[in-house]
């Protein structure tokens, strides 16, 4: 898989749990084989059917999700899906195929109940599970994601902080001690983390993601420039800042190249002249190399 493409680097293989009867999975799917109006429906077809959500899918629901709790704090209670597709900055018909994953279709002439669809999104997301959130390497990086409001909001608290600088451990960064690296494996363990964020440089990342999976961690956040090898049973998602910058630098030649080649079939020229503009690319995109 190609380092920084944010996707993850290890399949969580989920034993099964048993959901509560008046509880519905994160497809709609109630626990007793019916789905919200009580009919029965396919169990097995409807859990198949969540978990094939495509990965851009997912994070299209977690915008959604954003959108409908500023809604719902607004004291909006029912939106339709060309208002709800707007507000997240996509089209109305790929908002409806995503929604369709998890098995809400709205209401004709009505559209979504916000608190409905919040709980539907916050199921399949898994956000109705208590979450508990490490950071490790606490420098620039790190300080910003420790004090970084969003996150307790959003159901993941920060309740970890580890460092392997003697000066910074005991420090409290965003109201919690730093602890030594040495310590992950009992912190982790006591507090019952299970998010580790990584933002140490590329030596030591592997041992730090070593010791937050031996504390009982499952689910790892990566900025470190660095492809970790981890157990089956752990999720890993790496983040690039360099890598999604290039990303933008595409973007943005291709269009150019095509305000270019637009240009010249009306006999215009490129735009401003042109003449230097795949230099200008090139010059760009090693800028952004460097980086």
């Amino acid at each position: 898989m190609p380092e920084g493409d944010g996707r993850t680097t290890a399949r969580t293989a989920a034993s099964p749990r048993t959901p509560d009867a008046n509880t519905t999975d994160a497809s709609g799917t109630g626990a007793n084989g019916t789905d919200a109006n009580g009919a029965a429906i396919a169990v097995p077809a409807a859990r198949e059917r969540a978990r094939a959500i495509p990965e851009a899918a997912v994070a299209r629901l977690a915008v959604y999700l954003r959108t409908l709790s500023a809604l719902a704090e607004q004291g909006t209670t029912t939106v339709s899906s060309e208002e709800l597709a707007t507000a997240a900055g996509v089209n109305s018909a790929k908002l409806r195929k995503d929604l369709s994953y998890i098995g809400s279709y709205g209401t004709r002439g009505v559209g979504y109940e916000v608190e409905v669809l919040v709980g539907q999104i916050e199921r399949t997301l898994g956000l109705t599970r208590k979450h508990s959130v490490a950071v490790a390497g606490i420098g620039n990086l790190g300080h910003a994601l420790a004090n970084y409001g969003g996150f307790p909001s959003r159901g993941f608290p920060v309740s970890a902080l580890f460092d392997l600088d003697d000066d910074l451990v005991g420090v409290p960064v965003g109201g919690i001690p730093v602890s030594h690296v040495d310590d992950i494996v009992e912190v982790c363990s006591t507090r019952e983390v299970t998010i580790g964020v990584i933002a140490t440089p590329t030596k030591g990342a592997q041992e730090v993601c070593d010791r937050l999976v031996a504390g009982g961690v499952t689910c790892i956040l990566n900025f470190a420039p660095v492809v970790l090898q981890v157990p089956e049973h752990v999720e890993v998602r790496k983040v690039d800042l360099a890598v999604e910058m290039q990303i933008l630098s595409f973007h943005v030649a291709r269009r150019q190249q095509e305000a270019a080649a637009a240009g010249e079939a009306d006999g215009a020229g490129p735009p401003g002249g042109g003449a230097g503009l795949p230099g200008e690319i090139d010059s760009a995109n090693r800028m952004v190399e460097r980086l």
